[in-house]
């Protein structure tokens, strides 16, 4: 498991059919170890100006953008840790800071009431002076099943299934229920590297007929939520004709995941 709070790193999304997520799964086995806490369910509560500067500014698909989140790994609970997140993104490079902070902690953090004691503090601490105020905006979870390489850790894959949200209740310590962003039968698989993609899983991709996507969580979820645009439904990604049809009788499927239990922290992404 990755204890790093500092990332550096280019993230690619891909919306993928069950099937073709049992594809890639099985061509991962050679080259990929699953996270050892099997499927984990992350929980976010995603803070943003009263106006909500930093997801209309999302949507736009600047630059540059950021976004802050305070992050939970299964449902908080009294005592627990959480993680004060601020994630940049600018010229298609990701870069991210993460703090570990208690209940109380996260609060003062995000309030600008907190003495920072390291350089991923006060950079929390400048996003939250040069933005005024910051108030809870949305609250988005899912079930995440993670993967790195065997022979480097830095590179991982996501799959995100079940992602939900909700813009009332934005606590971490309640439930994890909410407003499905995808058709039934989909995830959000997420490749994240600090360097070029490896050969084997391009060259899967493009048999698959596989492009990257661009899907913002908060941005989508807010769209849905109607406070940006008219209330609609998200279509379900059509994914195209792939040589996964007449291999899926004969390509076992990939180990699942175990059942999905809270945990400190994850080899973690978005």
């Amino acid at each position: 498991m990755e204890n790093q709070f500092v990332f550096k790193r280019h993230e690619v999304k891909y919306l993928v059919s069950d099937g073709q997520r049992a594809y890639i799964e099985h061509a991962m086995e050679p080259h990929m170890v699953a996270d050892e806490h099997g499927e984990s369910t992350i929980c976010n509560v995603y803070y943003d100006t009263p106006s909500h500067l930093l997801v209309r500014r999302s949507i736009e698909k600047p630059l540059y953008k950021e976004k802050v989140r305070v992050r939970s790994y299964g449902r908080h609970r009294p005592g627990g840790e959480l993680f004060v997140e601020l994630k940049k993104k600018f010229d298609g490079v990701v870069y991210k800071r993460r703090a570990r902070a208690s209940e109380d902690g996260a609060r003062r953090m995000l309030a600008g009431t907190s003495q920072p004691v390291d350089q991923i503090e006060r950079e929390i601490a400048y996003a939250v002076e040069r933005y005024g105020t910051l108030v809870p905006s949305c609250y988005i979870a899912y079930d995440r099943c993670a993967y790195f390489a065997r022979n480097d850790r830095s590179f991982r894959m996501t799959f995100d299934r079940r992602i939900r949200f909700r813009t009332e209740r934005l606590s971490l310590s309640e439930d994890t229920d909410g407003e499905r962003l995808l058709a039934a039968g989909f995830s959000l698989m997420e490749v994240k590297c600090a360097g070029a993609m490896p050969l084997w899983l391009v060259h899967e991709l493009s048999a698959m007929h596989l492009y990257k996507t661009s899907f913002s969580k908060y941005g989508v979820a807010w769209e849905r939520s109607g406070a940006v645009v008219e209330p609609k439904l998200l279509p379900a990604p059509v994914p195209r004709r792939s040589p996964l049809s007449p291999l899926r009788s004969s390509v076992p499927p990939a180990p699942a995941c175990s059942a999905a239990r809270p945990r400190a922290h994850d080899i973690d992404g978005e």
